[in-house]
């Protein structure tokens, strides 16, 4: 087969955030394939075709991307942030697996790209120092009763955590009974990091306390960092503050 599949992460926004590895695929590819908001943030030009689709189309999508690459066509599945973070990545493979035998053999690369919750802690600090986790607030693939398990064990550990996709309007309540229930594991003075629309125009970030934390200020765009009961807040003078996680727990230093 002389086709191939990259599935590109274009970072959080910025164009100057897309690596020079998703640059030089984008550069090369016969066909663009994602969701509709993603595809138009890839510039057109002469020999690309884009074949752009809805947000819940992941198996379809990734199905039209292996036929493509079969055929000879060189393809780039985009996401934004990173493919391998909820997103793309996941989805091809999974129609790899349960799809035609052949695309097995296909030359199917994944081009990482910056996540959401590295750009937004980039912004506003360290808050990433220790260890941590992430959580899709998305009941769509998986049960919310196994969100409030993982929500729950992951504040009990003590992990910074962030989630992905807190709320839509059609998910309005989940961000809200999420933070219900990190009151009853953490302490009220834990830092959140809302970081909506984080390298573009529209980029809004402030850092809060638990207790001070509502759903009302994140929307689908917006990535929500949970501190540690480590995590911790500089203050300054000219802007906000500096918020980061010590690097050791349970040391002596």
């Amino acid at each position: 087969m002389t086709g191939w599949l990259a599935i590109a992460g274009l970072g959080p926004g910025a164009a100057q955030l897309v690596t020079p590895e998703v640059t030089a695929a984008l550069a090369e590819a016969t066909d663009l394939v994602g969701y509709a908001p993603y595809v138009a943030r890839v510039p057109e030009r002469p020999g690309l075709t884009r074949h752009r689709s809805d947000n819940r189309e992941e198996i379809d999508r990734a199905g039209l991307a292996l036929r493509l690459a079969a055929a000879g066509k060189r393809v780039v599945v985009v996401s934004s942030g990173d493919p391998g973070v909820f997103a793309m990545a996941a989805a091809v493979f999974e129609a790899v697996e349960a799809g035609d035998p052949a695309w097995r053999d296909l030359d199917i690369r994944v081009l990482p790209g910056i996540s959401a919750m590295f750009a937004a802690a980039a912004r506003i600090g360290a808050p990433l120092g220790h260890d941590f986790c992430a959580i899709n607030l998305s009941d769509n693939l998986k049960p919310w009763e196994l969100v409030e398990r993982r929500l729950r064990l992951a504040a009990q550990a003590d992990f910074v955590i962030a989630l992905y996709n807190p709320l839509s309007s059609a998910r309005p309540w989940q961000l809200g009974r999420a933070f219900e229930l990190l009151r009853e594991e953490l302490p009220d003075s834990v830092p959140v990091v809302f970081a909506r629309a984080v390298s573009d125009a529209a980029e809004a970030i402030e850092a809060v306390t638990l207790r001070e934390a509502v759903a009302g200020r994140a929307d689908m765009r917006t990535l929500v960092l949970i501190g540690s009961s480590r995590t911790r807040l500089i203050a300054r003078a000219g802007g906000p503050p500096f918020v980061y996680t010590p690097r050791s727990a349970g040391v002596p230093s």
